[in-house]
């Protein structure tokens, strides 16, 4: 491992790089009307269903700003980390073999996993600084009379960060694998193109690649989205980075064979891949949404986590039939966390189920509880906690309390485009030329 001094001095280099970087102030420059174009329609859509178009009560009192706001404007972030971070990240890796520098750095001592590591931290920190948008939507959103609920809009933020830390090591391990940064770019996009393909034969098929499909980078997002915090998504996506972090370093060893190289590269995959598949073992999960979505209430989490016999249901539905969809987000996988065992399939013929509406078990839902059984088509909540509690012989609780109330707000997002469409850019314009030119001085 290289010295402190050594360290610092590696640090510093790579942030005066990514300061003259033309393709990270080309980045910084877009957030601005990315956030801006995500944030002010957001703001419209939200004014609309509060009320401002004539919207009933009912509905404006079911908005959170989770839904209708904050998170579709850390889209822009999602899209960033796709289509500009990637280029970043592969300037600044692949930048020092390009210019020769990779070599006097190797002669000086630095190991390949220090300067993988100081390039990680200098472009998480730049990463940072594309944030500075989203903080400012927040500030425009809060003055507009909104409401913030700190600990969802801080588990969402967290995971674009996960998601930007999974892009910036993957392409930290395209740029080392391949001869030319334009090969690299293309890797990366073929690796997201990937899994948008993998999420879409999950759609269709279900099954097994449903349940890879929930490991890629943007169903781990949608967890976030939904105010949920689940340990397996971390520890799987952790693993992965620092499996392809480790990954650029090997391949950055220029004076090794490349058959050693590529043997230690399977390797490292192999052990990411067990890594990845003992996390989806991992229960813990915690809903940190403002209105408890992910949770059943109080009285039926008391009740279900008592149930300690083994519980199967078996779901007769096609991936794409909208039941299935329901009876997954409003009570399967709140089930999963409530009960200690509990064990779901699908059974469908089909992708879409048109054909086999006619048959005489489709949209069934069996039931197998110690050895009970019951079978119903009801795939509401209530229907499947009836059943549940039927065969476990307990009777369901009361329900009690008004539930939580949403925050409509009928507000236009004043001086958004002016901030975002015209300040942001040339401010970070005005930033960008500043450094380039005390480079050249």
């Amino acid at each position: 491992m290289p010295s402190r001094s050594a360290w610092k001095w590696l640090l510093r280099k790579e942030w005066r790089e990514l300061m003259t970087s033309r393709s990270f102030w080309v980045m910084l420059m877009i957030m601005g009307p990315l956030v801006g174009v995500s944030f002010i329609s957001a703001v419209r859509a939200y004014a609309e269903a509060s009320g401002q178009g004539g919207t009933s009560a009912g509905l404006a009192d079911a908005l959170f700003p989770l839904d209708g706001v904050v998170a579709p404007t850390f889209s822009a972030y999602e899209i960033a980390a796709s289509f500009l971070l990637p280029f970043v990240a592969i300037r600044a890796v692949a930048g020092d073999r390009v210019s020769g520098a990779l070599k006097l750095e190797l002669q000086q001592g630095m190991t390949p996993l220090s300067m993988i590591g100081a390039k990680t931290l200098v472009l998480g920190a730049g990463w940072l600084l594309a944030g500075v948008p989203i903080m400012l939507a927040g500030f425009l959103w809060i003055s507009y009379g909104g409401s913030l609920y700190a600990p969802e809009v801080g588990s969402l933020a967290a995971g674009h960060l996960l998601n930007a830390g999974l892009v910036i090591a993957l392409a930290a391990a395209a740029a080392a694998l391949s001869e030319h940064p334009s090969t690299a770019a293309i890797l990366v996009l073929a690796f997201t193109v990937g899994t948008w393909v993998l999420s879409f034969v999950a759609t269709f098929q279900g099954g097994i690649w449903e349940q890879i499909a929930s490991y890629t980078p943007s169903e781990m997002l949608q967890t976030f989205r939904r105010g949920l915090v689940r340990l397996d998504l971390i520890l799987a996506a952790l693993a992965l980075l620092a499996a392809a972090l480790v990954l650029a370093a090997v391949w950055m060893r220029l004076g090794v064979p490349v058959r050693r190289r590529a043997v230690e590269s399977v390797a490292i995959i192999g052990i990411a891949v067990v890594l990845a598949f003992g996390a989806s073992f991992v229960r813990p999960s915690w809903d940190i949404s403002e209105n408890e979505r992910n949770s059943f209430p109080p009285a039926e989490v008391a009740l279900l986590s008592k149930i300690t016999a083994p519980l199967r249901i078996e779901a007769h539905l096609a991936p794409e039939d909208p039941r299935r969809f329901d009876l997954e987000q409003q009570t399967l996988s709140k089930l999963r966390r409530t009960m200690p065992n509990v064990s779901v399939e699908y059974v469908s013929g089909t992708s879409t189920g048109l054909f086999e509406q006619a048959g005489a078990h489709y949209g069934e839902i069996w039931y197998d509880l110690a050895g009970k059984q019951a079978v119903g088509r009801a795939a509401t909540t209530d229907g499947v906690l009836d059943a549940i509690y039927e065969l476990a012989g307990i009777q369901r609780p009361l329900e009690g309390g008004e539930g939580h109330r949403g925050h409509p707000l009928a507000a236009q997002p004043t001086g958004a485009m002016t901030l975002f469409y015209i300040i942001w850019p040339l401010a970070v314009l005005g930033l960008g030329l500043l450094f380039h030119r005390r480079r050249l001085t």
